[in-house]
């Protein structure tokens, strides 16, 4: 049965393409997720400056 290794070594890249698809896939969903808070992050701190500059000193 010399089918089974080739079978075995085939099955295994085509599970490595898979991991890797799916690992690229994750890393722009990561990428996009970061720049999101990362705009969400400086919305907040130009709010936060804008809210310090409207109070009134004491």
């Amino acid at each position: 049965m010399s089918w089974m290794p080739v079978a075995a070594v085939l099955l295994a890249t085509a599970g490595l393409l898979v991991l890797g698809v799916l690992a690229i896939r994750l890393w722009l969903d990561v990428r996009a997720l970061a720049q999101g808070v990362d705009t969400a992050s400086r919305a907040l701190a130009e709010a936060a400056g804008d809210l310090a500059a409207a109070v009134p000193r004491r």
